[in-house]
């Protein structure tokens, strides 16, 4: 289960940081726990909207794709922080990732009462319309007397402490796949991929418009509709500086089959190394520009679907053997969720890729064997799918269909564990 974290303080130095460290450290074999700064998350203003900056949009993604989201809370003057607030404020402006999330909350306190307030008060705010989370009821966990509470290493020290911690956690784990069920709205839900439009029929910025996407010249004639640039001429990259011939040199030798999808499901470049015919996931040229759905096979287009959705809604990356590995070769499907320079989807960055002649490479070089795990479960035939029904993509595509259990979303630095410093009516 995929759980994000959340501590309400912009504090370098936190004990509700530090809970919520223990939490994903002492539990990571029962859950998740994918810890989320909010340092970099601006004062709420309705005036100086902020929705789409890089930070706002980082936690949408996060939450959203996470199945549950555990909030450590600090308490400041009987409330919550306004670092917290702010944050809820923003995730309930534009966007409303808590909607429907389940939710649970503990807090740590220098006091006896371990941030009870501060609890009943982030309850309300995120039962508020608008925000419409579901926090899980009871069940709270209040660390109190924190100074001492931690040893060292930054674990609790008192082991009834952790056993009540470990009961109230296998009780939001239980809350969250009843809430999700109910809701019917799990991250990786058949209704929700199925919205996606695999036939490109919501343009975006940079869609060439008026030009025949399944045309077998859309290359050039989107070309000379949009006075691109080609051949000989420099273009401006973010670490280096080309011309067209000199890009198309170095992708086209690239060691991976590379295919570019935009946010608007629009299959619009791949890297024409070989000919098709050679190709691990063949291409053919006058496939360029074509919605998605085209290019795929019809038993694949649901797999599809459930790929592009998982990337789009907070998925960094899906990763899915194609079935029927060999001694000699395994070929991988990797599919990367691309972001824009505000963090917003752009889209769908696939390589295809052999790893038997870099394993027997490294075998090699290293002197050493693949031996065969008599306890090993392996899956090498067929990725486990959200969708076991569904079959890898055609001879003319490079997708497949299925989303592999090894997806994962790329974790965020985990935030300095070091102790609060100070006293004060405000705790961190």
């Amino acid at each position: 289960m995929k759980l994000v974290g959340i501590a309400g303080t912009v504090e370098e130095v936190s004990y509700n940081k530090k809970l919520l460290q223990f939490m994903a450290n002492h539990f990571s074999s029962q859950v998740d726990i994918d810890i989320l700064p909010i340092e970099g998350i601006p004062m709420f203003d309705q005036d100086n909207d902020q929705t789409e900056t890089q930070a706002v949009q980082y936690l949408n993604r996060k939450i959203k794709a996470a199945d549950g989201v555990i909030i450590a809370t600090p308490e400041h003057n009987h409330t919550i922080t306004a670092a917290l607030k702010s944050v809820i404020e923003w995730l309930s402006y534009r966007v409303h990732p808590f909607e429907d999330k389940p939710v649970m909350i503990v807090g740590a306190s220098y006091y006896d009462q371990g941030s009870s307030r501060a609890q009943l008060n982030l309850r309300q705010i995120l039962e508020a319309p608008g925000v419409n989370a579901v926090v899980m009821p009871g069940n709270e966990f209040l660390l109190a007397n924190v100074k001492e509470a931690f040893d060292a290493n930054g674990n609790l020290k008192d082991g009834k402490t952790v056993d009540f911690l470990a009961t109230t956690l296998l009780k939001f784990t239980k809350f969250v796949k009843v809430i999700n069920t109910m809701n019917d709205v799990p991250v990786q839900t058949d209704g929700a991929a199925e919205e996606e439009d695999l036939m490109a029929q919501h343009p975006v910025k940079t869609t060439v418009k008026d030009v025949d996407m399944e045309a077998d010249d859309w290359v050039e004639q989107a070309a000379k509709k949009t006075n691109a640039v080609d051949g000989d001429t420099y273009v401006k990259l973010d670490r280096g500086l080309l011309t067209v011939n000199q890009l198309n040199y170095f992708l086209n030798t690239v060691p991976l089959e590379l295919t570019y999808a935009d946010d608007n499901n629009q299959f619009i470049y791949y890297n024409r190394g070989q000919a098709k015919g050679k190709m691990l996931a063949p291409r053919k040229p006058g496939q360029t520009g074509d919605p998605l759905q085209k290019v795929h096979p019809d038993r694949a287009v649901r797999g599809v679907k459930k790929v592009i959705h998982a990337l789009r809604t907070g998925t960094d990356y899906v990763m899915t053997p194609v079935p029927g590995w060999t001694a000699d070769k395994a070929i991988i499907h990797y599919y990367k969720a691309m972001h824009d320079e505000n963090g917003n989807y752009a889209g769908v960055n696939e390589s295809v890729f052999d790893v038997m002649p870099v394993v027997k490479w490294y075998l090699k070089k290293s002197g050493q064997l693949l031996m065969p795990d008599p306890n090993a479960k392996t899956d090498a035939g067929a990725s486990a799918s959200v969708d076991d029904s569904a079959s890898a993509g055609g001879s003319d595509t490079g997708a497949s269909a299925s989303v592999d259990n090894d997806s994962a979303s790329t974790p965020a630095p985990a935030p300095d564990m070091s102790a609060d410093a100070g006293a004060g009516a405000s705790e961190s």
